[in-house]
């Protein structure tokens, strides 16, 4: 781990703020690359003077972006026509698609929002909201939300911390830790506002 967080604040410092960019894209579509060894060092070398850190945020959260939309653009365009077609031999029914678009139709901001917090779900959320078609303005912003939160907490981690790396890593896995119960709250949150305008309306 030592070697790799090196090699990136090598590679960041080489490549700069495209560098940056680049890396968080492939982080955000379905090439693993956690985001919580690419922010950090930005972080790292922002504190050192070598970079801008609100440029290097910039460039880590529409890198999320770009990702996101490689995934979208995919599962919308390539994705709904085979899984319309195919789908039943993989017992996805038409009914069962339905109901995944009418829920992103419902939920999707706060799906959208909540899955740029999450490990694994960060890299596989844009999928089923290109599936269900989620409105482009909404999808960016949400997106755009949940990674510039994600993003800025991890470029500061490394900016305050500097070069230990064992705390880095020890700050990082506990923001992942902090992000996943933030976002049990949300959800607790939202399913209870949800039902009480339900049950309002009722």
């Amino acid at each position: 781990m030592h070697a790799l967080i090196e090699w990136l604040v090598q590679t960041i410092g080489a490549l700069g703020y495209p560098g940056i960019f680049l890396l968080m894209a492939m982080e955000s579509s379905v090439i693993p690359i956690p985001s919580e060894i690419v922010m950090p060092p930005a972080g790292y070398l922002a504190q050192q003077g070598q970079m801008n850190i609100w440029v290097a945020i910039l460039c880590g959260t529409f890198g999320s972006l770009a990702g996101a939309y490689a995934n979208y653009f995919a599962a919308r365009y390539l994705g709904r026509p085979l899984v319309l077609k195919y789908g039943k031999y993989v017992w996805i029914t038409e009914e069962k698609f339905a109901r995944v678009e009418t829920f992103f139709r419902n939920h999707g901001e706060v799906s959208t929002f909540i899955g740029r917090l999450l490990p694994v779900v960060r890299h596989l959320i844009s999928l089923p909201a290109g599936l269900a078609g989620m409105n482009h303005f909404k999808f960016s912003l949400y997106t755009l939300l949940g990674a510039g939160i994600w993003v800025t907490i991890l470029t500061y981690i490394g900016y305050f911390i500097g070069a230990n790396r064992e705390l880095i890593m020890k700050y990082s896995h506990q923001a992942l830790i902090g992000a996943v119960v933030l976002s049990g709250v949300i959800i607790a949150l939202y399913v209870w506002n949800h039902k009480r305008k339900t049950s309002s309306v009722i």
